[in-house]
């Protein structure tokens, strides 16, 4: 073997060992990354486990989450909601530290509706234990009828929720006006299937009818991009991690713009303008974007 190819194998070495240890990339199936928590006999892997059905009937709901816990990245996944009448029903994408009182979370939870009626996606963000931060957007599309992707993208100046390409909510890192911000705690992802018929539609007005169950939602394209814990303390610090890079360190032009046109034309619910929960304006909603 001559010198330059010697060279050449032991760069390739080294750049497949740092992205094994340093950066984990999208797994190829299911289990390749996640592992079923809550009731297996209602979560179905389809075409070798490249995606999932997930079950909700009167017996159970179910959920499934990573084998490992991250520290900033960016975590998605393509999911195809419940169809038809889902009132009651709660299908949750999100990721948490589980640390009880001082937990950091991050959450999409899509709330089942009527039939012809609008679903509802609502996010929430967990910061050192403090949340009560909800926000809730109309989707304008039927999220049932096909696949779309849900982003969570977590660096250290911005968290940012998308919808396919779509920016629906931001949260700045606003350390510097004392507004805490997720940074030291590793999260999990998670998903869940389950009943809220109490508060999920139309704040618990409108129940679950058990007689359109079982209620299906699948998923697919699963894709985690981040610094895995335990894995080298080195990673979330490392500003050359793409997520970190100066193109996502604030929403682009065209971001901004629909972001805009997110929060005029379909936000239904902001915990910042609520004045009967907030009488003081919590500090990072005018911290901007």
């Amino acid at each position: 073997m001559t010198m330059a190819l010697t060279n050449a194998f032991v760069l390739l070495f080294s750049c497949v060992l740092a992205i094994s240890f340093c950066v984990w990339g999208k797994p190829a199936t299911f289990l390749d990354d996640f592992q079923i928590t809550w009731s297996d006999s209602h979560i179905r892997q389809i075409d070798g486990g490249k995606a999932i059905q997930l079950v909700l009937d009167q017996n159970s709901g179910c959920g499934f989450a990573s084998k490992r816990k991250y520290l900033f990245g960016r975590v998605s996944m393509k999911i195809k909601l419940i169809p038809g009448d889902s009132a009651g029903t709660v299908t949750a994408f999100y990721m948490n530290s589980e640390t009880d009182t001082v937990r950091d979370e991050l959450d999409f939870e899509f709330l089942g509706n009527r039939s012809g009626q609008p679903y509802t996606v609502q996010t929430n963000i967990y910061a050192h234990g403090k949340g009560d931060r909800e926000q809730r957007v109309n989707l304008w599309f039927d999220p049932s009828a096909d696949f779309h992707t849900y982003t969570i993208m977590w660096n250290h100046h911005h968290i940012v929720f998308y919808v396919d390409d779509v920016p629906i909510r931001v949260y700045k890192n606003n350390e510097a006006r004392n507004i805490p911000f997720p940074k030291f705690q590793p999260m999990g992802v998670y998903s869940t299937l389950w009943e809220a018929d109490d508060w999920a539609t139309r704040g618990g007005l409108e129940k679950i009818d058990w007689s359109k169950a079982p209620f299906l939602a699948y998923y697919k394209d699963f894709d985690i991009e981040g610094c895995p814990v335990p894995g080298p303390a080195s990673c979330a610090s490392n500003t050359g991690n793409w997520w970190e890079g100066s193109t996502y360190q604030a929403l682009n032009a065209m971001e901004a713009r629909r972001y805009r046109w997110v929060r005029m034309n379909h936000m239904i619910y902001d915990y910042c303008t609520d004045k009967s929960r907030y009488p003081v304006i919590p500090p990072e909603c005018i911290a901007g974007i």
